[in-house]
């Protein structure tokens, strides 16, 4: 039989190994998942992984929109994961996302239209600023009345849904869009517009706070203070308090980070990419980039990397179901199988496998 042993210490080569077998395995299950299906497996998994960088046919539209796509997975993962490696648990970026997308663009509406050069900024003020008021609420209650943190935030999303379908039909609609849903373009209003810095590159604005972001979070947990802090409340929470780490501060400051960055990237794609504010405007980059700070092992340079895997996956399975006609829900299970199998082996970072004869079989030896 099977039994699984302790090591002595975490095994670095399947820290290592770990991601890759995870999407290897993804990559099986979901072509069996496509079979099942009665599509071709191998034409779906090239048509995701391998179509959108260098196929002649999409590869013109699909590699800008790589940064497009990534840029938002990325900024929201990298607030993620100082707060995971703390050992706490915002799952509600997705609502903080939507919340920072809102107040940005009630921002740009606000001053619609006139033509004045400081809307952008404020707007930047105004996303983060909404997101981090959002991921205050179940920071405060973790902190004053040891709430949990991951049902409130996971709960708050869906009041964020509300909020913007309310802003879509309502006290945002376009009131020269002849009663359909939606605010105004923002995209269209310049002041207030995301544009593309490098032509045909999908390079925006909120790719440049992604990577700004990566680089912050990368000198924050290695060579600040805080982010020893970050990383002894993690593995020691007890040790953590007797080094002088205030574990409600901790909670405050790593929700309203996370949070001010979803919030960022809420307010970077509705000026953006998304152009306005819509009833299905959130695009689930939220829950995403749960997968994206994992399948990264939390590290700010992995984040990147993993990121633009999962863009990929995005890009990748809107041609799927375009060629194959996938259904929108085989792409979602597909890419919630990465996470399953990621987690999956993690335990071998720690465990090793054996196997043990039974009592029975040692009798008969």
């Amino acid at each position: 039989m099977l039994r699984l042993e302790k090591r002595p210490s975490p095994s670095k080569a399947w820290n290592f190994a770990t991601p890759l077998v995870a999407v290897a395995l993804t990559m099986i299950a979901g072509g069996i998942l496509f079979a099942v299906l009665g599509k071709n497996p191998f034409e779906a998994i090239k048509l995701i992984f391998w179509d959108p960088l260098f196929s002649a046919q999409f590869a013109g539209y699909s590699r800008p929109q790589l940064l497009v796509k990534a840029g938002p997975l990325i900024l929201i993962a990298v607030g993620l994961a100082i707060g995971f490696r703390a050992g706490i648990w915002n799952i509600g970026a997705e609502g903080q996302y939507i919340i920072g997308a809102l107040c940005a663009a009630g921002t740009a509406l606000a001053f619609y239209p006139a033509d004045l050069w400081i809307v952008f900024p404020l707007m930047i003020v105004a996303g983060a600023l909404g997101g981090w008021a959002w991921a205050m609420i179940p920071a405060i209650l973790r902190t004053r009345f040891n709430t949990n943190e991951i049902l409130v935030s996971l709960l708050l999303v869906y009041v964020a849904e509300k909020l913007l379908a309310a802003a879509a039909t309502g006290f945002m609609r376009n009131p020269d869009g002849a009663g359909f849903p939606g605010s105004r373009n923002i995209h269209n209003y310049a002041p207030a517009s995301n544009q593309e810095l490098i032509a045909g590159t999908g390079m925006h604005w909120g790719v440049v706070a992604a990577f700004v972001a990566v680089i912050f979070a990368h000198v924050l947990l290695q060579r600040h203070i805080l982010g020893f802090h970050v990383q002894l409340a993690g593995q020691a929470p007890r040790a953590a308090r007797f080094a002088g780490v205030a574990p409600a501060r901790l909670v405050l400051l790593c929700m309203g980070l996370s949070g001010a960055l979803a919030g960022l990237a809420g307010m970077f794609e509705v000026s953006g990419p998304a152009r306005l504010i819509s009833i299905d405007f959130n695009a689930g980059y939220g829950f995403t980039a749960i997968i994206v700070a994992f399948l990264g092992r939390l590290n700010p340079v992995g984040i990147v990397l993993a990121g633009l895997l999962l863009a990929l996956t995005y890009i990748g399975g809107e041609l799927a179901q375009f060629m194959l006609n996938l259904p929108a829900a085989a792409i979602q299970v597909f890419q919630g199988m990465l996470l399953f199998f990621l987690l999956a082996l993690d335990v071998l970072s720690n465990y090793r496998i054996r196997l043990t004869l039974s009592a029975a079989h040692k009798e008969a030896a």
